[in-house]
């Protein structure tokens, strides 16, 4: 999004073709301001014309605040040798950021292009896994070697300055490059200038390993309240240093990346409105896929209680009511537990105290959200409770010689004798379809009479009591709370396990597990407590 202060000015510049205007502007304002202004309202040519009419130095540090997208294309389609002049002056793990999402081709061609230093920099840090401390880490930190004295210390890091990310932790290293300690500029500025940088050094250093994932990172940056951590390889020796601004970076777009997957997203790296609609749709129409196969399980279990729904038809009207619980619960359960073990406060291993803590949770949510469900069932009316669906088949009904006839009443129901003989068990009473004409007997041998009724006929029946709705619904929606409570918060600890990101395991897919196990155990308990067929 354009700067609304500077983009006039910085249109009326481009319009004049004013170099100076140009030059004098990103001299005056903070890269981060200048790369906002020119982000978003101008074209990609007019903002690279911008950007060569300042000097290289001023040029990388704009550029390295533009969006990984914007910064592709910038790169791709301008010319290589001034994008590689721009690359040498990029900090070494903006530079390695931008080479890993440009296309293979245009990068190698940009690396041949950068001197031979630079080149053996870039091949460093491109050895190390992405979304590690090595692919995060610049190799410009300031160190000194042990026994100096303050003022020849202050002399050297003069020296290095220019050259370095920060020099704010000064590491203390011997021959090999093992970290003796770190001193702070403030310790030095502070201490006697003839004063032995062993004696105001700190022994304690913390560090991260060069493989180690960038969530680490973040958690030793911000545990520990520093502005940079060193790096260190597996012999121990000091490779480099992530500051908090890279590593800020990197703890944003991996949240970015969890709320993707927990909404059942693959994770979109481009901006929203400039990412392709082809890919934007691949991204979702992939997990919405897989979600609704899942979801055909509903059917599955839904039709396996087809009597029971017909039977009693206000048990479908609470359906949704119960199987929304189990997800919503389950759903927060992964979402904490996602969260806990992203912050280190939690692991697999603990996953008996999880189970005991969320099992009681469960538990006390399960009663309070049941006892709602009781009130809610309560109040149902005699007419849903004593609903029932039509059934879609004919069937037929046998009176037994010397059995009293049907009796047919005025607004289509028939009664049933206790003795009649009935292909469909258990009711005495039979409505006709509105359309339908009155079933005529058929006499046989043996004196019975058949009656062949329609299909489409429903059968009322006694209204179901209202303790027993209240009960099969307090218990429903207090037992799958639990159960989507115990899901939600398992499911992301096994999946941990087996190095699958436990991001996945939330919302979405706990709540269709749980939509499938709710139906199941809903009709269970319904058919347990109301007797049912």
């Amino acid at each position: 999004m354009s700067h609304p202060l500077f983009g006039p000015e910085v249109r009326l510049a481009l319009d004049k073709d004013d170099a100076e205007a140009m030059s004098t502007f990103c001299d005056a304002v903070h890269p981060a301001t200048a790369a906002e202004t020119l982000e978003g309202e101008f074209s990609s040519d007019e903002i690279w014309n911008f950007l060569q009419r300042a000097p290289v130095s001023t040029r990388a540090e704009i550029f390295s605040y533009f969006p990984p997208d914007l910064q592709v294309e910038l790169a791709e389609h301008a010319g290589r040798a001034p994008v590689a002049r721009l690359i040498e002056a990029m900090s070494p793990d903006d530079r390695n950021d931008l080479l890993r999402r440009l296309d293979p081709v245009v990068s190698d061609q940009l690396i041949r292009l950068v001197d031979e230093a630079d080149r053996r920099e870039i091949a460093a840090l491109a050895s190390h896994g992405e979304n590690t401390a090595g692919a995060l880490m610049t190799p410009d930190y300031a160190w000194l070697p042990a026994g100096l004295r303050v003022e020849e210390a202050l002399d050297r890091l003069r020296l290095q300055a220019p050259d370095r990310e920060t020099i704010y932790y000064i590491y203390i290293v011997d021959d090999q490059r093992r970290i003796l300690g770190v001193a702070t500029l403030r310790d030095l500025i502070l201490a006697a200038r003839q004063a032995l940088l062993d004696d105001i050094m700190e022994t304690r250093v913390e560090t991260v390993n060069v493989d180690d994932d960038r969530e680490i990172v973040s958690q030793t940056l911000a545990r520990y309240d520093l502005i940079a951590v060193p790096v260190v390889d597996d012999a121990g020796r000091l490779v480099g240093i992530v500051t908090h601004d890279d590593a800020m970076d990197a703890l944003v777009s991996a949240a970015t990346e969890d709320a993707h997957r927990m909404g059942g997203v693959d994770p979109v790296d481009e901006n929203y409105l400039e990412a392709s609609f082809a890919m934007i749709w691949r991204k979702r129409a992939v997990w919405l896929s897989c979600l609704f196969i899942a979801e055909l399980f509903t059917f599955t279990a839904l039709a396996a209680f087809e009597d029971a729904i017909a039977e009693v038809v206000v048990l479908s009207l609470f359906v949704p009511l119960c199987i929304s619980t189990g997800g919503n619960s389950g759903s927060q359960a992964a979402t904490l537990i996602t969260r806990a073990m992203a912050l280190g406060q939690t692991r697999p291993s603990e996953w008996a105290r999880v189970l005991r803590h969320e099992l009681l949770m469960g538990l006390a949510l399960g009663l309070t959200l049941g006892a709602m469900g009781f009130c809610r069932a309560f109040v149902t009316s005699e007419s849903v409770r004593s609903a029932s669906a039509p059934r879609p088949e004919k069937f037929r009904v046998v009176l037994p010689a010397g059995s009293s006839r049907l009796e047919f009443q005025a607004d289509g129901t028939v009664v049933l004798p206790a003795d009649a003989l009935q292909e469909v068990h258990g009711h005495s009473h039979v409505k006709l379809p509105a359309d339908a004409s009155i079933p005529q007997a058929e006499s046989r041998n043996n004196g019975e009479l058949t009656y062949d009724f329609p299909g489409r006929c429903t059968f009322p029946r006694e209204p179901v009591s209202l303790v027993g709705l209240a009960v099969v619904i307090s218990i429903s929606v207090s037992v799958i709370c639990i159960w989507g409570t115990l899901v939600g918060s398992m499911l992301p600890l096994l999946f941990r396990v087996i190095n699958i990101d436990p991001g996945v395991a939330s919302s979405p897919f706990v709540a269709t597990f749980v939509d499938v196990t709710g139906i199941i155990i809903f009709f269970s308990v319904a058919k347990f407590v109301l007797a049912l067929a």
